[in-house]
């Protein structure tokens, strides 16, 4: 015999709650930077105890939803980050048994794409950041996981110089998969630096002058060169990456 009801929905105050906050934040009625009403009052607001509230918010918080300016205790709204919104991806993608190839095939998409807009888009203080960062990895000394950092800034400050949100962050969770076996590369392939530092170089002149071909091509040479790379470092391309 069929049930004619359904399972009355138990869920805790504090997520009624909480979710009842992010909705707002949603919908755009908080907007960044707006301050939360003190506990008290939202516990007022919402008809529970204090203690439902303070659980609510640090769910919040750990959404990255919510944050405190250091030294204060009033909660201000805030978007989550690249980096807390690549580090959940990338334990999602990590869980699922993503290999190095699946990475790859990914940057293969995107990076190419990302280079083009940034060519036609970026400002002259991107193009800053762009030349600073080529600088920095040419004069780097044998520091592998500094190496690393530059190489992985260097992407990521393509994907900013595309005005695209959407773009950058979708490329965040990749460089975080990449970098862990990226300054393994880096070590075993004698050429890689010096590789690195030529296809660099040629997309910071395309974007520079805005060759949206050149640095569309460039930056596929680069992604291939990468997998080149793997290879010859012996890094297996069904290689499952880790976060």
């Amino acid at each position: 015999m069929s049930s004619l009801f359904e399972p009355l929905n138990l869920e805790p105050a504090y997520r009624r709650v909480a979710a009842t906050i992010e909705g707002k934040i949603m919908a755009r009625d908080l907007n960044d930077g707006d301050p939360l009403p003190p506990e008290l009052d939202l516990a007022k607001q919402f008809g529970v105890n204090r203690s439902t509230v303070r659980e609510a918010l640090r769910e919040l918080q750990s959404k990255g939803l919510l944050t405190r300016k250091e030294g204060g205790k009033r909660l201000f709204v805030t978007h989550p980050q690249a980096a807390n919104v690549a580090s959940d991806v990338s334990r999602a993608l990590t869980l699922h048994g993503v290999t190095f190839l699946e990475v790859w095939e990914a940057m293969m998409i995107i990076e190419p794409q990302a280079a083009a807009l940034a060519a036609r888009k970026r400002e002259p203080l991107q193009l800053d950041e762009l030349e600073a960062l080529h600088r920095k990895f040419e004069t780097l000394g044998p520091d592998r996981e500094r190496a690393v950092e530059v190489v992985v800034e260097f992407f990521r400050a393509i994907a900013r110089s595309t005005q695209n949100h959407v773009l950058v962050l979708a490329q965040a969770p990749l460089m975080r998969l990449l970098s862990p076996t990226l300054g393994r590369m880096i070590d075993q392939v004698p050429q890689a630096r010096s590789r690195i530092t030529v296809a660099q170089r040629h997309l910071l002149d395309a974007i520079r002058t805005r060759n949206v071909d050149d640095a569309r091509n460039w930056m596929e040479k680069h992604i291939r060169d990468f997998r080149r790379g793997y290879e010859l470092a012996g890094i297996e391309l069904d290689y499952r990456v880790t976060a």
